[in-house]
């Protein structure tokens, strides 16, 4: 278990819980195109687990990734702030978020998210390193 730093001080990080989730999600992806189902878990700053699966379709370019559902999911119960997150593959294995769930995952975790990756877990601000966020826009 790994503490998140910034975020609940009494909340450690159940990586195996999460990597559940994951797998659970996986097992709902629907991807008839590809064969590559993948599934997303998440810790939100209040506590919450949420997940999601990728949702493939004949339109390729309106396919959503596992990371668009979870974000769906984060939104849809209230929003907040990811902590930590995870994905993996039908095997169950670690994965990484492609450049634009990075993006996604930068918008809704920041520079602290903890992120699963196939060689451990690392901060947002190294899987995404010089990322490109609201305060780069002149609101």
């Amino acid at each position: 278990m790994t503490m998140h730093e910034g975020g609940p001080a009494t909340s450690p990080v159940d990586w195996e819980a999460l990597r559940a989730l994951a797998r659970a999600a996986c097992a709902r992806a629907y991807a008839p195109y590809s064969g590559y189902p993948v599934g997303a878990a998440a810790l939100v700053s209040d506590g919450r687990l949420i997940s999601g699966c990728n949702v493939e379709n004949a339109g390729y370019g309106v396919t959503l990734c596992a990371e668009c559902g979870l974000i769906g999911d984060l939104i849809n119960g209230g929003g907040g702030r990811l902590v930590a997150f995870t994905c993996c593959n039908r095997d169950g294995a670690q994965i990484m978020p492609c450049g634009r769930c990075r993006q996604l995952l930068w918008e809704h975790g920041g520079a602290t998210l903890l992120v699963d990756t196939p060689q451990g877990v690392w901060s947002m601000d190294r899987v995404l390193p010089q990322a490109f966020g609201a305060e780069d826009l002149a609101l």
